[in-house]
């Protein structure tokens, strides 16, 4: 019965381990992370009063658990040569999430794409160098998709990144 269980689990986490419970310290390393992604093991685990072992053995698990993605650097797309910056919401042929993911996927400039519930079905956050691009992007590139039953355009005058809160 026990092996049952662990491998529903397993399937509703898409084959892998169930997510541990953090502590405080794990969170305090979060928000540290999150707010200096290259802040060393060493202020890591001066910030949170840990030795450098048990912050290095915390980082890792952390990576390997899957709640840390990854490292990266916030870019302002404006600076950047990307300043127009657009939500599309799409609406899709029903069971069509995973294909049209893939294909959304590969556009240039997609930084964020989600699955959502109401008025429409999928939220896609673009960042094209100017609104010809972002038409060219809309008209020939999403439209093309043939899931895809319909699009709606929302163009972002002004973004602020939210910063951690510790």
């Amino acid at each position: 019965m026990a092996s049952e269980q662990m491998a529903d689990r397993a399937r509703d986490t898409g084959g892998r381990p169930p997510p541990r419970p953090l502590d405080a310290i794990d969170q305090d390393i979060l928000a540290m992370l999150q707010a200096d992604g290259r802040a060393s093991i060493r202020s890591v685990a001066e910030r949170v009063h840990i030795s450098r072992a048990n912050a290095y053995a915390r980082i890792n698990r952390l990576l390997e658990d899957g709640v840390i993605r990854g490292f990266s650097a916030r870019v302002d797309h404006e600076r950047a040569g990307q300043g127009t910056s657009a939500y599309i919401t799409l609406k899709i042929v029903q069971n069509s999430w995973r294909t049209v993911r893939e294909q959304l996927e590969e556009l240039p400039g997609a930084s964020h794409i989600a699955l959502v519930g109401g008025d429409f079905d999928v939220l896609l956050l673009v960042h094209t160098p100017d609104n010809r691009a972002l038409r060219e992007l809309v008209l020939t590139r999403i439209q093309a998709i043939p899931q895809v039953l319909s699009t709606r355009t929302l163009l972002v005058f002004e973004e602020q990144d939210l910063e951690p809160r510790d």
